[in-house]
């Protein structure tokens, strides 16, 4: 079967404790709880939901224990469309688990489990597929993520499939040195400012320069100069800025009707923006749009793949 997108990556069950106020955790302390919501989460799968929804035929490639946290992450996938003969089932594992305490503005402390998903391979039908995929979508990674990095990147080429990369903080660790070789071959090459800054700052060339002198256009065309045909670098509160080589694009946030929980949201934004360049054929300013307003959608609801915006593809 070929795809028009794989998503690879984690997948987690999701517990989220939200609570009136901001915690302080001590150790022997009781904290009161508000409510407590069940969902499911990982990068791969966020992205793999959220692609699905647009109507795009769309894979996760993702490690789950085969254990009943597992099968309720297939289930989940399952009913929102997404294929899952792609995911690797782990003996003797079990499945990822993510804990999130969200307080009464949507702001969140996350604690992570990774599970199964440090035991994903990419190897078989998964790398296969990869090679006939249209697009592929990299979230982070943990695990032998070196060996699974290198093979994925192996199947993009002349003629291969497009990959937006949005890494995770093991692959920034390794330093522009490490990343260098995959960012010349990446489409979009999604992150934060921070992780603009610290990137830049791992090179030989750019090690001395000042993080403050390091203003948002001057950090998409040096990462630009890594590789990537696409720069994306969201904002915050301040928005989002991309660059394509040629031409700097910035957006203002698309306000939220109300804040209840930015679990997911870079998943929700960075994978709206790759669809969106499928949608629009490449036109970044209607790919940034549609993208905060997803993002906008997401956070005014609970879990990391619920409030979608909707969206139907004009043939």
């Amino acid at each position: 079967m070929t795809y028009d997108f794989i998503a690879i990556g984690g997948a987690t069950r999701d517990i989220s404790f939200f609570v009136d106020r901001g915690v302080a955790l001590e150790y022997g302390a009781k904290i009161k709880i508000d409510k407590f919501y069940y969902s499911f989460g990982g990068g791969a799968a966020n992205a793999a939901v959220n692609l699905a929804h647009f109507g795009f035929k769309t894979a996760c490639l993702s490690a789950i224990g085969a254990d009943e946290g597992g099968q309720k992450i297939i289930n989940n996938l399952k009913g929102r469309g997404v294929k899952t003969e792609l995911i690797e089932k782990i003996r003797g594992a079990e499945s990822g688990t993510a804990f999130d305490l969200i307080n009464s503005i949507g702001e969140r402390i996350l604690f992570v489990e990774r599970g199964a998903n440090r035991s994903l391979t990419v190897n078989g039908a998964g790398l296969q597929a990869l090679k006939k995929t249209k697009n592929i979508y990299l979230a982070s990674l943990s695990g032998d993520w070196v060996k699974v990095l290198r093979r994925i990147f192996s199947v993009i080429g002349p003629g291969g499939p497009e990959i937006c990369w949005n890494p995770g903080a093991r692959q920034f660790d390794r330093g522009l040195k490490f990343l260098a070789p995959f960012l010349k071959k990446t489409s979009v090459f999604a992150l934060n400012k921070e992780e603009a800054v610290e990137l830049i700052l791992s090179s030989e060339k750019h090690k001395h320069l000042k993080p403050a002198a390091l203003k948002i256009d001057t950090l998409l065309k040096i990462i630009s100069s890594f590789g990537p045909k696409i720069v994306l670098i969201t904002l915050g509160r301040d928005g989002v800025a991309a660059y394509d080589g040629h031409k700097i694009y910035h957006q203002k946030i698309v306000k939220e009707v109300k804040r209840v929980d930015t679990t997911g949201i870079g998943d929700i934004f960075n994978s709206t923006f790759a669809a969106a360049l499928a949608i629009y054929q490449s036109d970044i300013n209607k790919a940034l749009l549609l993208s905060l307003k997803n993002a906008a959608a997401k956070i005014a609801h609970q879990g990391a793949q619920n409030g979608l915006i909707k969206f139907k593809i004009k043939n």
